[in-house]
């Protein structure tokens, strides 16, 4: 439940700073109008509504590369022998057991 909450709670955020920067802008182009019910004479009469419509424009985004001059670290790497401990597995079969000589 928390985790839930917790995504909403960033959608909405993330909602609203796209909004105040302008990356995001909804207007309305039609207004909404709720549906009209009558009754009379045992009758019921409806109209339909209607929804609101929106015009959303977004900005974009441009991925790419460019060429920099960036300081990068030098790295050699040299070959050479060395003697180091390394772990060693054993595998050893369990003993037979001894047979008692005084039966």
């Amino acid at each position: 439940m928390r985790t839930i909450l917790l995504i909403l709670i960033v959608a909405v955020v993330a909602l609203i700073v796209a909004i105040q920067t302008g990356f995001l802008d909804i207007s309305q182009t039609r207004a909404a109008r709720a549906p009209r019910v009558e009754a009379s004479d045992g009758a019921i009469r409806a109209q339909p509504g209607q929804p609101p419509a929106f015009e959303v424009q977004t900005g974009s985004v441009g991925v790419g590369t460019r060429d920099a001059n960036v300081a990068m670290p030098k790295v050699e790497v040299r070959r050479g022998d060395a003697t180091v401990k390394v772990p060693v597995v054993e595998v050893r079969p369990p003993a037979e057991p001894q047979q008692n000589a005084a039966r």
